[in-house]
């Protein structure tokens, strides 16, 4: 996007170097990556970087009106609401596919958005092991808003632990060491002091949780939560408490806002960056061409159960129709020049909304996955090299 980057990257490229980068991200910490890191960072032009802080600020701004507040009072399903919502979620993901428009040029394009915790330890690890190794522009910035490293930390330490001992707050994880994010969790654990837990080792005592911290008993008072339902109730995991009970813990990032800012979302929004999008229970004909609309599970994770070849067949023998989305399909522009073609990307517009009175979402990160398959999944980019997880770097011109 920015040619003369482009050509100066790619010319430095070597497998060495590149060795050398992944070198750092498996041996750093605890863990290593256990997804594909791609060879490049992305340059978004000045142009690109301004759409996507547009629109990622125009859907968010959606998010805080009344109007959404009577749209998502329907999001959670029956036996799944969590007592105790905080008035917003901590963590705001919006995502991006970068396509083209009528006259060929960028456009970003909403892909999805989350009301739940992203990689927000491990991109700022990413960002410093990229600059070691690759000749990131000086006045480049992956970061928003005028965040280092350094005022980052503290901004995440101020979400997650607040004025708590670190020894009372922990991630909540289903079998931690297990997920191909756990590098993440490592991260954040390094940054802020506090342990990641899983689920099954947490106790229960009245209204309280506890764990073993180092062979003591230690209360638990706030939960940085990385559980995702979808997987709880798919593995059927047995713990000493139950989500929904009344517990005395401070849920950071509240679990309801995983249903409330979700797929259910989308038919909400309206905006030039946000394809069309209907519950197939309110459609009273299906689109001419569904070859141009993919088909989603409201509740769904990373990618599950996402149709892209969709057919009336398909359509009509959905038992429940209110539990699925047409999308209209959003095509990626081949984007990114690499030795062997060109790589699609899709970029995480990644927000933090501080829990004091009066905060606004604050735009802080972005991640970046390229692919060259149909879809931005692994299964779609086997044996293919320049895709994976990746960031994007613009000039600061946003305060």
């Amino acid at each position: 996007m920015i040619p003369e980057i482009r050509e100066r990257i790619n010319a430095e490229f070597t497998d060495e170097r590149f060795r050398a980068f992944l070198h750092e991200l498996n041996t750093t910490y605890r863990y290593p990556t256990d997804f594909r890191s791609a060879e490049t960072p992305i340059f978004l032009s000045r142009d690109l970087a301004g759409q996507l802080v547009s629109g990622a600020e125009g859907i968010v701004a959606q998010l805080q009106t009344p109007e959404f507040t009577r749209h998502a009072s329907t999001a959670i399903p029956d036996g799944c609401s969590v007592p105790n919502e905080a008035p917003h979620p901590v963590f705001l993901q919006v995502d991006f596919g970068i396509c083209r428009d009528d006259n060929g040029s960028f456009v970003p394009q909403l892909i999805e958005l989350q009301g739940f915790p992203s990689l927000y330890g491990f991109q700022a690890f990413l960002n410093d092991t990229t600059r070691k190794h690759y000749s990131i522009p000086p006045t480049f910035a992956a970061a928003f808003n005028g965040y280092d490293r350094e005022s980052y930390t503290e901004l995440l330490r101020q979400v997650i632990v607040g004025t708590e001992d670190p020894a009372h707050v922990i991630l909540l994880e289903i079998e931690p060491e297990k997920q191909k994010t756990r590098i993440d969790f490592a991260v954040t654990e390094a940054m802020l002091g506090i342990r990641t837990v899983c689920l099954t080792k947490v106790k229960k005592r009245g209204r309280s949780l506890i764990y073993d911290r180092d062979g003591v008993e230690t209360p638990i008072r706030r939960i940085y939560n990385r559980v995702i339902f979808d997987e709880l109730q798919r593995k059927g995991i047995t713990a000493a408490f139950s989500f929904t009970e009344e517990l005395d813990v401070h849920w950071v990032g509240h679990p309801n806002w995983y249903f409330r800012i979700s797929k259910h979302t989308l038919p909400f929004l309206k905006s030039r960056y946000v394809p069309e999008c209907r519950l197939v229970s309110e459609l009273k004909q299906y689109p001419d061409d569904l070859s141009r609309y993919v088909l989603k599970p409201l509740y769904s994770f990373a990618g599950l159960g996402v149709d892209i070849d969709v057919t009336k067949e398909k359509l009509d023998a959905l038992t429940d129709r209110s539990q699925f989305l047409l999308q209209r399909k959003v095509e990626y522009a081949d984007l990114i020049r690499t030795p062997d073609g060109y790589a699609k990307a899709e970029v995480r517009m990644m927000y933090i909304w501080p829990e004091t009175p009066g905060a606004r979402p604050i735009l802080v990160k972005n991640l970046v996955r390229l692919s060259k398959g149909r879809m931005m999944g692994v299964d779609f980019n086997k044996n293919k090299t320049w895709v994976g997880s990746s960031i994007a770097y613009h000039e600061p011109v946003w305060s």
